[in-house]
Parts: C-alpha cells; sequence; structure tokens
C-alpha cells in the first residue's frame, strides 16, 4: 500500500471503452415499465415519441457492455479520466483509523456528473436526426450539462427548471443560457399543464414531477420535431454514468485498496448507479461484499420510507409508469437546497436492488450535510454540492464508527459536483437560516393516488 499518493490520476489512455449494464447480472427479474395510458407494457413505438432508438435499445439492452462511441469519448477527454483522491486531511481531522477515498466529478466541464450521460444522449439523438430537445432540471446541473452537450452538436434545448431552484440557484440560469438553450421556471405558462397547475397553485414552488410533465408534454406536442431527454432514474442514463466507477476499480488497484464500502448520494440515481453499479458486478459475479449505501434528505426520503409501487414518473400522468419507491406523484418536496435529490420516485434498478436487500439507504437531515460540507471544505479544499454533502455525511458516519470500533475501513463515496454555484445556501447555513425538513409519510395517501395496474 502506498501511503504517500493524495491523488490517484488515470490517463485519456484508461478512459473506459464502454458503459457497464446491471442489467445483465440483476440478481432479481426486470420489472416492466408501462404505457401511460394504457397500463400495458410499453412499446417502442410509444418510447420513440421521447427518445430515439438508439437509446430504446440500451435501455432494454441485456448485454453486459455496449460501446461508447468515438465520437463521445473524445468530448468525455475534456474532463475524463476524473481524480481520484485520498481524504487525508479528513482522515485526520475526525481521529479515524478509515481510508477514506472520493472520486471528484466536480472536475466536470459543467461541475457534476451530469455531463457524462448529456453528451452521450446528445449524440444519439443527433445521429438520429432530432434537431431539438426538451428537458427538465432540479437544482440546475443537469440543464447546464444538457445544455453543453446540445451546444456541441448543434441541437436548440428547451429546459423547465424547478421554479425553487430557478430563483434560487440564478448563475446555474445563467450557465444554460450561456450555452445558448432557453430556459423557464417551473411551472410555467408555456404547457397546459404548467398554466393548469399554476391556476391552482400560483405561488407553488415546482417540482421534478411537474418540470417532468412539461418537458415530456413539449415534446409529445411537437409533431416529431422535439425529443425528450432525461437526466436520471432510467437505465440508459444509468448506465452512461457508469464511467465513475469504471474508473474508480482502475484508480484503487493503483491505491493498492479495495472499498469496504461504497456511498454516493441519491435522488433519482444516476450519480449513484455511475460509481456502484461497477462494484456490485464485482459483487454479484465474483462474491465480493462491499457494502453500497444510498444518501437521501430526511425530506425527501424516496427509498427509506417510500412505498415500492407502480406509479407514474412525472405529476401529469404523461411519463411511462415504472415500478419504484415512491412518495407519490403528486409529492410537492420540502424547498431544501439539495435540488437534485426532490424527485418523488427513484431508478427501478436500484429500487429492486434495494427492495432485495443488495444495497443499504439512510436519510439524513439538512443540517447534518451542510456541517459535513463545510467541514470537508475547510479539510479538503473543495465546496461541495449540497446534494454531495450527503454522501460525504454518510463517509464521516463510517470512518467515526470505524474509529469507535478500532477497526480499519476503506471508504469510497462519489463527490458527485462542487458547490460554487451553491453558495447562497450555503450563507443560509451560516446564518443560521436552515431548518431541518422532516416528511412524515403516510403509505395509505400514497396508495391511493397509484395507478392501478396488473402486475
Amino acid at each position: 500500500m502506498n501511503n504517500e499518493h493524495y491523488k490517484y490520476l488515470l490517463t485519456e489512455n484508461d478512459l473506459p471503452k464502454s458503459w457497464y449494464n446491471i442489467n445483465a447480472d440483476m440478481p432479481v427479474p426486470l420489472t416492466p415499465v408501462l404505457n401511460p395510458q394504457t397500463r400495458e407494457p410499453i412499446t417502442a413505438e410509444f418510447l420513440n415519441v421521447l427518445f430515439p432508438m438508439s437509446l430504446i435499445e440500451q435501455e432494454m439492452s441485456t448485454d453486459r457492455y455496449i460501446d461508447i462511441p468515438e465520437e463521445v469519448r473524445e468530448i468525455y477527454k475534456l474532463w475524463r479520466p476524473t481524480p481520484l483522491l485520498r481524504a487525508r486531511r479528513l482522515e485526520k481531522a475526525l481521529g479515524t483509523p478509515a481510508h477514506i477515498y472520493y472520486k471528484n466529478e466536480g472536475a466536470s466541464i459543467t461541475g457534476s456528473h451530469k455531463t457524462n450521460t448529456a453528451v452521450a444522449q446528445a449524440f444519439y439523438n443527433k445521429i438520429d436526426g432530432t434537431r431539438s430537445l426538451t428537458t427538465e432540471t432540479g437544482a440546475g446541473q443537469w440543464g447546464a450539462a444538457l445544455a453543453v452537450a446540445c451546444k456541441f452538436f448543434d441541437m436548440n434545448l428547451e429546459v423547465f427548471m424547478v421554479r425553487g431552484s430557478f430563483y434560487d440557484k440564478p448563475y446555474r440560469r445563467i450557465i444554460i443560457e450561456s450555452y445558448d438553450a432557453e430556459i423557464f421556471p417551473s411551472p410555467s405558462d408555456r404547457t397546459d399543464y404548467g398554466r393548469k397547475y399554476l391556476q391552482e397553485n400560483p405561488e407553488g414552488p415546482g417540482s421534478l414531477g411537474i418540470a417532468i410533465s412539461e418537458a415530456v408534454e413539449t415534446a409529445v406536442k411537437s409533431n416529431g420535431e422535439k425529443k425528450y431527454s432525461l437526466g436520471s432514474v432510467l437505465n440508459h442514463v444509468l448506465l452512461h454514468q457508469t464511467v465513475i466507477g469504471q474508473e474508480c476499480l482502475k484508480q484503487m488497484e493503483m491505491a493498492d485498496e479495495y472499498p469496504d464500502v461504497v456511498i454516493a448520494c441519491c435522488g433519482g440515481g444516476s450519480n449513484f448507479g455511475g460509481i456502484a453499479f461497477p462494484f456490485l458486478h464485482r459483487n454479484l459475479t465474483e462474491g465480493l461484499q462491499t457494502r453500497i449505501v444510498a444518501v437521501e434528505p430526511q425530506a425527501t426520503p424516496t427509498l427509506t420510507k417510500g412505498l415500492y409501487a407502480f406509479d407514474y414518473g412525472d405529476t401529469a400522468k404523461m411519463a411511462p409508469i415504472l415500478k419504484m419507491f415512491t412518495l407519490g406523484h403528486d409529492f410537492i418536496p420540502a424547498p431544501i437546497h439539495a435540488g437534485g435529490l426532490r424527485y418523488h420516485g427513484m431508478a427501478p434498478q436500484i429500487c429492486m436492488l434495494y427492495d432485495a436487500g443488495y444495497i443499504e439507504a439512510v436519510a439524513i437531515p439538512q443540517l447534518e450535510t451542510f456541517e459535513a460540507g463545510v467541514l470537508f471544505a475547510q479539510t479538503e479544499g473543495i465546496i461541495p454540492a449540497p446534494e454531495s454533502s450527503h454522501a460525504i455525511r454518510a463517509a464521516i458516519d463510517e470512518a467515526l464508527d470505524a474509529k469507535e470500533k478500532g477497526e480499519e475501513r476503506v471508504i469510497l463515496f462519489n463527490l458527485s459536483g462542487h458547490g460554487l454555484l451553491d453558495l447562497s445556501a450555503y450563507d443560509a447555513y451560516h446564518q443560521g437560516q436552515l431548518v431541518n425538513d422532516t416528511l412524515d409519510v403516510n403509505p395509505e395517501e400514497i396508495r391511493k393516488m397509484l395507478p392501478k395496474v396488473d402486475f
């Protein structure tokens, strides 16, 4: 073991040549995706209204590896491979025998992991002849990532940003506009659903479910001129993110260590799947025992308190029906600052694995995440995104547990993005203006709004 290194750096020659597809190794049967109108298994023809056929094929594929097109790999080289770092100063501050490593996805060109799938989705849409995309975004990381990807491939983009984040995070709006994309606060007056919702809730903060509805409606009503692009939840999105975990496998070899636990924040599931799935592959195929931990806000405790059932992917019931842990498609989250973790549901593959006991989940209150984020900044020098601070909090708790038990433990977490555009949230924390929003979940109330299906 090399006890001197802080950074483990790969070269462009080490960039993965394929994405890993968890569908090939799922230990439980895949659940069907249902048409929201017929509630029957969805067809490629239905999905093609929203997505190009190449992405639909990836969504349904059970091939273990899918080649990354050379055009995508060339753009990846602008920021990939990203560094793996040993958090030695954080370890010292905690006085822990644990070794803490983090993958710095904040090194990407837009400051988060979202660019990994944005470039891929824009590429496949471009070769399919798509000229314009539409999407939603929570805190703005996904909107910024897709905006730059669309600019690279000379495509237009419309972004519906959750209203609360639109006004709380103006600099991400400016970034999106700098790449020539259009951006609107959601709910907006640009769609039938947005106008209807505004009439009933004129001061509503919005939600990812509402923003998805507006983006999907825009694509469906465009007569084929626009496609929809999603930043999380679906298999092809998580697939593209597995470059993260595959790079980590090589970098942990360089460090001559292997993680006892892999941790990531989890909202819709993209960054969690990105780092966790390659390690789950080792667990499932080689019998390794690495613990895999998803971390979510107590204000949106989808895995830890949600109901495992079929539910709509959006508020207007236009998106496909998925079997997932859900807080109900009408759920309006508290306006916490981790905007990327406020989705009512979760990626079906992650839900299947959690339900079957292959991964763990914890929910953490907002103040504890900011406390962890500030400590990380003061020791490691990086101000993390509020979303990423959930993973940092869980990693710190693991390290303190190792300290209490006198155990050596190797901890790996995904720093999914930096927080340099979230400074208003840190200011609110320092001024004592943040609160812990804990959601009381009533399963029966969720059950009442679920679609009735025969699966």
